[in-house]
């Protein structure tokens, strides 16, 4: 979208950096986010609920296991060592379509696309991406942990949990985007 207006002023070089720099600060990030809140976060709350409704968690906590510990801890870091991953792959697949998308619509060759890109990104831009994205996983996990925690005693608030989870997820990511944006331009990153 960006090429269409930029071609219109002659600064079509400057579509490289505007995905480059797009993918990498936040839609990378926020895009893997959402999508591993629909999958993970559901599988999570869906996990969890059903051991409620099999009261396998009041066994767990009478055998002196604590569920915290058990349950909910390896979910967290799963997700926090997983996500930077698909994030970076995410960033990969991203900057790649673009100068796929770009060197077929005429706006740049793929090597001036790649140079531009490349040229324009910066380790700041990526570690705020990684870091944004590890933040994302926390809290995937913990909105999916919390809603299968918080689960009824029926089959049917297993599915109540899941989707709980994936919107409680998703409203958490928008929120902590909205305050790396503030924090991130208080520290001058401005990512």
């Amino acid at each position: 979208m960006g090429a269409v207006q930029l071609s219109q002023f002659g600064a079509s070089i400057y579509v490289a950096g505007l995905v480059g720099i797009g993918m990498v600060r936040d839609m990378a990030a926020m895009m893997t986010a959402i999508i591993m809140s629909g999958r993970t976060g559901a599988a999570f709350a869906a996990k969890l609920g059903t051991m409620e409704v099999t009261q396998e968690i009041d066994a767990l906590t009478t055998m002196g296991v604590s569920p915290l510990e058990f349950l909910v801890l390896p979910r967290i870091l799963a997700l926090v060592l997983m996500i930077p991953l698909l994030y970076l792959f995410a960033d990969l697949v991203g900057i790649w379509a673009a100068c796929s998308s770009g060197s077929r619509c005429s706006i740049l060759s793929a090597g001036s696309h790649m140079r531009e890109t490349i040229s324009t990104l910066t380790l700041t831009n990526l570690f705020g991406g990684v870091v944004k994205g590890t933040f994302y996983g926390v809290l995937i996990a913990i909105a999916g942990c919390l809603r299968g925690f918080q689960c009824g005693n029926s089959s049917s608030a297993v599915g109540d949990a899941a989707t709980q989870a994936v919107v409680m997820a998703i409203v958490m990511i928008v929120v902590a985007s909205g305050m790396f944006a503030v924090v991130f331009n208080f520290l001058g990153i401005c990512a």
